[in-house]
């Protein structure tokens, strides 16, 4: 098992470096939001019988496996818990994405960014974007645009186990970036590919399964990252 003291940011770094192994993961907050973490700063210690004699459940959230090509070219894949984001870059206009669904086409937009994102994700960056909330044990992909215009403006729930590509076309710069990490730059015509990945992260759990429910009831009400906690 790999304890992890830290916020969300270090969540996803130890979700990173865990699924591949099937390594239970467990967040102890000491960061501002702590939305991933299991047990909060101060409360650690009793805990730690409940750890040690196994009275704990994993909760086995997606990942999701992100591939950039360009042409023929490989540039890289990505292992991500949160979101793929395809987006403009420092110049302030919008690039056209179009966005595919098992080879089919799904849309076209003209937007700041497309998001990409998992059920964990759905509580991130595309729930600012008005995206919905999805429960953590579902394994479906949630597609929504950034800022569209004159597009396609509503986010869409794919069915288990299909995958997306996103291409973009623009004559500035694009960026692709993973769970928040140091972006890498796309070119007019480069695609992402966005599947289900073989492995999960396995959050170690204390409390009953409605805690889900009673922490976005309560985040929403209070925003600690606002000072409201």
């Amino acid at each position: 098992m790999l304890v992890a003291l830290g916020g969300d940011g270090t969540m996803l770094r130890a979700g990173h470096l865990c699924a591949p192994l099937g390594l239970p993961l467990l967040g102890v907050n000491m960061g501002r939001f702590g939305f991933l973490t299991e047990v909060q700063r101060g409360q650690w210690r009793p805990m730690l019988p409940k750890l040690l004699t196994g009275d704990y459940w994993l909760e086995r959230r997606m990942m999701l496996r992100a591939e950039h090509t360009r042409g023929d070219q490989f540039l890289g894949n990505y292992a991500v818990l949160n979101e793929v984001v395809v987006a403009r870059g420092q110049i302030v206009r919008a690039i056209r994405l179009k966005a595919c669904v098992d080879g089919y086409p799904l849309a076209n937009y003209v937007a700041d960014a497309l998001i990409a994102a998992t059920p964990t994700g759905s509580t991130a960056y595309a729930l600012a974007t008005g995206g919905p909330i999805m429960p953590p044990e579902l394994h479906n992909i949630l597609i929504i645009p950034v800022a569209p215009h004159l597009s396609m403006n509503r986010a869409i729930i794919l069915s288990q186990g299909s995958s997306v590509t996103i291409t973009a076309y623009t004559d500035h710069q694009a960026l692709l970036s993973v769970d928040g990490q140091s972006p890498e730059m796309m070119l007019d015509g480069d695609v992402v590919k966005v599947e289900a990945s073989d492995h999960t992260a396995n959050f170690v759990r204390f409390q009953d399964h409605g805690y889900f429910y009673r922490n976005i009831t309560r985040y929403m009400e209070q925003n600690p990252s606002a000072g409201g906690m």
